[in-house]
């Protein structure tokens, strides 16, 4: 065990980065898309940090939160994974945020609206 990852980075990389962090992108995405409240993107990425940890427990015997044995070394590394899939939630929410923005008001930064991009062609 180290610090970061648990079990090995491998499997830190793959379970936590790829597969919780990209998810964790999307759901960031999906609330900006729908424009939810960021408590609600909070509820969802504890959530899906459950669901990681449960991942890093089933696949790989890493530690979950029974029994209360493991309990404090579940929640600590429940918290890293929480940190990594928080930034990449934050960061798609951004993004799509930015660019919901950048296409609706545009031309508060100087960019033609789109629709008058379409009206020209």
């Amino acid at each position: 065990m180290t610090a970061i990852w648990e079990v090995s980075i491998s499997e830190f990389v793959f379970v936590t980065i790829v597969l919780g962090c990209g998810a964790a992108w999307l759901t960031g995405r999906a609330t900006a898309r729908v424009w939810a409240p960021w408590w609600q993107l909070a509820v969802y990425v504890v959530l899906l940090g459950i669901a990681t940890r449960f991942i890093h427990f089933s696949l790989f015997n890493g530690t979950f939160f029974l029994p209360l044995a493991g309990f404090g070394t579940g929640v600590y590394y429940f918290l890293v994974d929480l940190v990594f899939l928080g930034m990449a939630a934050a960061a798609g929410r951004q993004v799509t945020r930015a660019r919901q923005m950048a296409s609706q008001y545009g031309f508060l930064a100087g960019r033609p609206h789109a629709a008058e991009n379409a009206s020209e062609a």
